[in-house]
């Protein structure tokens, strides 16, 4: 008999996908946005061709998804595991919703829920941190709403424009993430 579970690659607007060769055009694109930059990532921006985005690998510890609609089947952005140690059965959560025009419609609420489901359901992990820059209000607000923790802040930990920025550090564990979901917190 199959286990009857939820459909972990569906979310409630979108769906993972593997990385097609034509979506490397759109994120290629994603790395010439430098709010966008500024906003997924501490590292330095640097705009890239689609062809160093295709050459570039996941990493052995990282498991990474591409975030298409369900209604149209439109590359939104990505969604990744990284860091994963599987003997603390911990990652860290990235997800990056690449064009201004997809942002603020739930996207990354339901990508966020989606990768935990996965994490916790699928992969067995106990752990899923992440660290978001203290300006960055809107991802913040949305990892709360899905249940993390702040757990720490490092100060001035990030340099944007000459000035320096707090980097907050938050976490979500296996059994938080569950009480949410018996709860009807909409966890997913």
């Amino acid at each position: 008999m199959k286990p009857t579970r939820a459909d972990l690659f569906r979310g409630e607007l979108l769906r993972f996908a593997a990385s097609q060769p034509e979506d490397a055009d759109i994120l290629a694109a994603y790395t010439e946005d430098y709010a966008y930059m500024m906003d997924v990532d501490t590292e330095y921006a640097v705009p890239q061709n689609a062809d160093a985005i295709r050459a570039l690998e996941v990493p052995r510890d990282a498991i990474e998804f591409m975030l298409r609609t369900l209604d149209d089947d439109h590359l939104v952005g990505f969604a990744a595991l990284h860091g994963i140690e599987w003997n603390n059965q911990s990652a860290k959560l990235a997800v990056g919703i690449g064009d201004p025009d997809d942002r603020g419609k739930g996207y990354g609420i339901d990508a966020v829920r989606m990768t935990l489901r996965y994490a916790f359901h699928e992969l067995n992990l106990n752990r899923v941190s992440l660290e978001v820059i203290a300006y960055n209000e809107a991802a913040y607000r949305t990892y709360l709403k899905a249940g993390f923790t702040q757990e720490g802040r490092l100060r001035s930990a990030v340099l944007r424009g000459g000035q320096s920025f707090d980097l907050i550090v938050m976490g979500i564990l296996r059994h938080e993430w569950a009480a949410g979901q018996t709860a009807g917190k909409q966890l997913r």
